[in-house]
């Protein structure tokens, strides 16, 4: 699990957050130690921070969720990095739900 913070400025959020960088992709996407996500203009999939949740079959998961009352907001799409959908849940929360693979 990580969290997703959408950010206008993806290293000035790195130096902000001060945690070691796992991965970064430009000023695309940076996932820091502990699990946040730091997503720049171009991968503004919420509007806000919001969960992110690994899937193994991306497909079967989403259904599972909308048959147990989520409703889709986007996708499934496929990313640089991930095939990704977001989500809302019962009460409302966004959360994205991503499986590994994209188009790179």
């Amino acid at each position: 699990m990580n969290v997703f913070i959408p950010v206008e400025d993806v290293g000035k959020a790195i130096e902000f957050y001060g945690l070691p960088v796992r991965f970064r992709d430009g000023d695309r996407f940076a996932l820091l130690e502990g699990g946040i996500g730091l997503a720049g203009p171009d991968e503004h999939l919420t509007g806000s921070t919001a969960v992110c949740l690994k899937a193994e079959d991306l497909a079967r998961a989403v259904q599972d969720l909308l048959d147990r009352g989520g409703a889709l907001v986007r996708g499934p799409e496929t990313g640089p990095h991930e095939t990704r959908a977001v989500l809302r849940d019962p009460s409302g929360n966004l959360f994205v739900l991503y499986s590994p693979g994209g188009s790179r």
